[in-house]
């Protein structure tokens, strides 16, 4: 076994890697960039070494700087994750000719199953079914067109070398496929270092099911059951499931099989995970994962067994540790991935600070793996995903239930997440009833707005204890600044000469104004329960006490916990799975309307442009593309409000911008 290992990667993958080395014994080499200097990996690992700029370009996605710091550091073998060079045969052949281990396969089955085209031609020689489709090596649109056509209407442009949707559209009509190619390559380029596509028949109401398999250097190749990643925004899985729901046995063995076939194909060593199609009773082989999977805890809960230890043995020349009859299924388990974005927008990535963080306590039951604290920001150089929250129970309606429990104690402010979502997916009555497909998201738009309802009066309540809070803090620290603190003067405790005295506090919640009152005590040295709150419907005794942002509050006899994080003059509440935000008001300060945008195209998220597609002077049609950014792995484009002329463009290709930038201005046609 190794003695010292460097993962090269980031996040939440470099931390559970370093949980399992720890664990046996060897020491673990980070490596960060500029932008994760003060990252959660860095501080769990042995030693870390800085190797670049922020850009993932100029260090993550860095060889020659990656196997220098594995050199630099002594270690003996690289472990990739995920993402970034995980399936690079490049790097995997690098690693082997600097005299170090690269824990995955070997590059001449990267190279086979890396290249979906390649993967699907191997397997229909194999005589694994496959989606109809092209996967040839010309690529002029007039050529992809004509496969298109053959195909048939709906169809899927998926990047040859890709992977977690990046360089995938769906095309619904001939006349959108030349601008879905064009966007498909520029970020299969950007993503991958190569822009090859290939055109799929575009199922209808398919299920994405996956097999996990291993292989070691003895012959010995096993799978350990499959996976349903269905449950997908943007064609990259946020829910996942083992073992897939609601499979037929003679499907699941069929599956499991035609799994090893494909690894046993291309010579495979360590850990893989082959992908499916499944619709009508049949499946479809779509292409093959030369690597740890994002979703692979699932797998770990229902077989307890840890992954990435066997990764570590396979590398190190040793026996897989089980034949295929010695391992069993136990249970079901979900994972729910967390990230930062916000699905009412399209699910655009979002940027900010975590203010506050509190999870579900792990166990037997829940797990979290995670690369951030509370603390941390999430900046826009690389994928949004926070946190993985993975349940396991005996069947799969109580794991579906130990999801919903877990997704209403996770508590995250700061930040624009996906957890509404997630919530309410766990909580629809289809999800629990049946087996999903990937369009339940596209068939339930519900599930994608922002929560309407109004805050409920222990939300207000809460809100109002704050502001308290923080009012008496201010007066508090006033008070022992002052020539005399112990004047009554200086006192916080709300007490008058003549009656009770009131705080009031103006809260806007959206476009409602939420106006409360908080009624101090009538004598001094009263205890905290004989304020009172003016609340709608009523004035209620309330008080509360405070552990850091955590308050027990105790209204009208009611007894319950929320959380309340400030940010300034922003106020959020988080309870019982919902989340709550306010925005103090002051009737005194000068509010003038915002004006409109207009014309005015602006930045949606910070991000660098990657493409601008106009000029001044330059007459576009409404939903004409104008500018395209990058963010977090990710293109989006933005167009014109209007037909129109374009009046400026500001935007300069690879240019950093932050959100709300003026990036072009169009005026209407007269």
């Amino acid at each position: 076994m190794f003695s010292k290992i460097l993962i090269a990667n980031r996040g939440e993958i470099a931390c559970r890697v370093i949980r399992t080395a720890r664990r046996l014994g060897i020491a673990t080499v980070a490596v960060f960039s500029e932008a994760d200097r003060a990252a959660l990996h860095v501080e769990s690992a042995d030693e870390a070494i800085e190797i670049g700029p922020a850009p993932a370009r100029k260090s993550y996605l860095d060889p020659a700087a990656i196997i220098a710091a594995a050199r630099a550091s002594g270690a003996e073998a690289i472990h990739p994750g995920y993402g970034f060079l995980s399936e690079n045969a490049e790097f995997a052949e690098s690693v082997a000719a600097s005299g170090l281990v690269f824990i995955g396969p070997p590059a001449t089955a990267i190279r086979a199953m890396g290249s979906k085209s390649a993967a699907k031609t191997l397997m229909a020689e194999s005589g694994v079914a496959l989606v109809p489709g092209y996967h040839g090596a010309l690529q002029d649109e007039a050529t992809l067109a004509q496969a298109a056509a053959r195909v048939g209407y709906p169809v899927l442009i998926k990047a040859s070398a890709g992977g977690g949707g990046k360089g995938m559209r769906i095309v619904a009509r001939p006349e959108d496929l030349a601008v879905a190619i064009q966007g498909a390559k520029r970020e299969a380029r950007a993503t991958f270092g190569d822009d090859h596509v290939l055109i799929e028949k575009y199922l209808e109401r398919p299920r994405h099911v996956e097999v996990q398999v291993f292989a070691d250097t003895h012959g010995n190749c096993i799978h350990l059951f499959e996976r349903d990643c269905s449950i997908q925004r943007r064609h990259q899985k946020i829910i996942e499931e083992a073992p897939a729901p609601g499979l037929d046995p003679g499907l699941r063995a069929a599956i499991g099989e035609a799994a090893i076939r494909a690894a046993r194909a291309v010579g495979y060593l360590g850990a893989g995970t082959v992908e499916f199609i499944v619709a009508n009773g049949a499946f479809h082989f779509m292409e093959m994962n030369t690597r740890l999977q994002v979703e692979h805890p699932v797998t770990e809960m229902i077989t307890g067994l840890d992954l990435v230890e066997w990764q570590l043995r396979i590398a190190a020349g040793k026996r897989l540790p089980l034949g295929q009859e010695d391992i069993t299924l136990t249970g079901h388990a979900i994972e729910a991935r967390i990230y930062a974005e916000d699905p009412a927008r399209d699910f655009l990535p979002a940027t900010g600070r975590i203010l506050h963080l509190r999870t579900p306590d792990p166990g037997p039951h829940v797990r979290i793996d995670t690369g951030v604290r509370e603390g941390d920001r999430i900046g826009i150089e690389y994928d949004p995903m926070i946190a993985k929250l993975i349940v396991w129970d005996h069947d799969r309606e109580a794991a579906r239930r130990r999801l919903v429990g877990a997704l209403a104690a996770y508590e995250l402010a700061g930040v624009r997440t996906n957890l509404a979502l997630l919530r309410a997916i766990a909580g629809h009555p289809d999800f629990a009833a049946t087996a999903p497909d990937t369009g339940f998201i596209a068939r339930h738009p519900e599930l994608l707005a922002s929560p309407t309802d109004a805050a409920p009066p222990e939300a207000l309540a809460a809100c109002a204890l704050a502001v308290l809070r923080q009012r008496e803090a201010v007066a508090r620290a006033a008070a022992e600044a002052s020539a005399d603190p112990a004047s009554p003067w200086a006192a916080v405790d709300g007490w008058r000469l003549f009656g009770r005295a009131a705080q009031e506090v103006l809260l806007r919640e959206g476009e409602t104004l939420h106006a409360i009152t908080l009624h101090a005590p009538d004598e001094p040295g009263a205890t905290p329960a004989d304020w009172r709150i003016t609340l709608p419907g009523g004035i209620f005794p309330v008080s509360g006490s405070w552990r850091g942002n955590r308050l027990r509050l105790r209204l009208a006899g009611h007894e319950r916990a929320l959380s309340v994080v400030a940010d300034g003059e922003t106020l959020t509440v988080l309870a019982a799975g919902a989340t709550y935000h306010f925005r103090l008001f002051d009737p005194g300060a000068t509010v003038g309307a915002e004006s409109a945008s207009g014309g005015r195209v602006l930045a949606p998220i910070p991000g660098y442009v990657g493409s601008v597609l106009v000029a001044p002077g330059e007459e576009v049609a409404r939903g004409q593309r104008l500018i395209v950014l990058e963010a977090m792995k990710m293109e989006i484009t933005l167009t014109a409000p209007f037909a129109g002329v374009v009046v400026s463009v500001s935007a300069e290709s690879g240019a950093m911008v932050e959100e709300g930038r003026e990036l072009a201005v169009v005026r209407p046609l007269a």
